[in-house]
């Protein structure tokens, strides 16, 4: 069984000048920018296309922005005839993914992801918060070291991206406080540059307006599998998928334990459809050295070709 899955980006991989070469050289790139503009009234070419960085970075403008430049990589992919057996995206690219299946459309979806910028830049700016990415330490030691900080005030683990490396986020202070007992235990820290504290208790106050929000979208069942980041798993149910959406803002993201589950289910391709291969080198860390593996980041024309003629062979 040999299956290949693609893998969409979130914030953290943007770059100024993304996918401008299949906005040149193909109209339903330059449609899909349209219906973004259109959707989200954001200026996304410019931002994009000229920037500048730090104006894109702006979680309100860079959620939009990652999600239309990802959908037009997978629609070049789409139309060079290669479908995937399986989706997944890490946190904000989880929202392309469910494009991908079928679940959202790309309308609904670049209306959601202008939402939930919208959202998560109004609780950071409400609740300044931080992140920071744990290197060296198992999930469950860090745990042991965050619980006992709960007590006062929000702080978690929200991303737990290998075995290896895991992002706690929550008020700058309590951050500070878990790198330092991290690193005496040997971890080595390093500060996300992040506007706010996604996937903490920092967050809730998004929850209720982001849900009701969603309740006007429809919601598909999935022509594909989709594994979820809320519970590592592919969900067909599209009530529940809507649910776990609404509740991915709180919520962290299971990647280590998804990408072996999707490995256990039979894939060995993973397509990074999207800028930069920042999730590629996690599932390398991720899965055991197997040397039937193979690895792609899709991001341009260039990479495209690439990829296709190494399917070729």
């Amino acid at each position: 069984m040999s299956h290949m899955a693609f893998i969409f980006p979130g914030q953290g991989s943007q770059y100024v000048g993304m996918a401008q070469d299949f906005y040149q050289s193909d109209p339903k790139a330059r449609d899909l920018f349209h219906l973004a503009e259109e959707t989200t009234g954001l200026p996304l070419r410019r931002l994009i296309f000229h920037g500048p960085l730090e104006e894109l970075t702006e979680t309100v403008n860079l959620q939009p922005a990652v999600t239309v430049v990802n959908l037009c990589i997978y629609q070049a992919l789409q139309q060079a005839g290669i479908a995937p057996w399986a989706v997944c995206g890490h946190s904000l690219g989880e929202y392309s993914a469910l494009c991908a299946a079928g679940v959202l459309s790309a309308a609904d979806t670049l209306a959601a992801v202008r939402q939930r910028g919208r959202l998560m830049q109004r609780e950071a700016e409400k609740y300044p918060g931080a992140m920071a990415a744990v290197i060296g330490l198992t999930p469950e030691k860090l745990q042991g070291l965050v619980h006992p900080l709960t007590k006062e005030g929000p702080i978690a683990l929200a991303n737990f991206n290998t075995r290896e490396q895991t992002v706690i986020s929550g008020t700058p202070e309590l951050v500070a406080k878990a790198g330092n007992l991290a690193k005496a235990e040997g971890a080595r820290v390093v500060p996300l540059k992040v506007s706010g504290a996604w996937h903490s208790p920092l967050m809730t106050g998004a929850s209720a307006d982001f849900t009701a929000f969603l309740a006007q979208l429809t919601f598909t069942a999935p022509r594909l599998p989709i594994y979820l980041n809320a519970t590592a798993e592919p969900e067909t149910n599209p009530e529940l998928l809507r649910q776990l959406m609404s509740g991915q803002l709180t919520s962290p993201v299971r990647w280590a334990e998804l990408i072996l589950n999707l490995k256990i289910a039979g894939v060995d391709t993973w397509v990074e459809v999207g800028p930069k291969n920042v999730l590629t080198g996690l599932v390398r860390k991720i899965l055991p050295e197997e040397p039937k593996e193979r690895f792609f980041n899709v991001e341009n024309r260039e990479t495209l070709e690439k990829f296709l003629a190494a399917l070729e062979k």
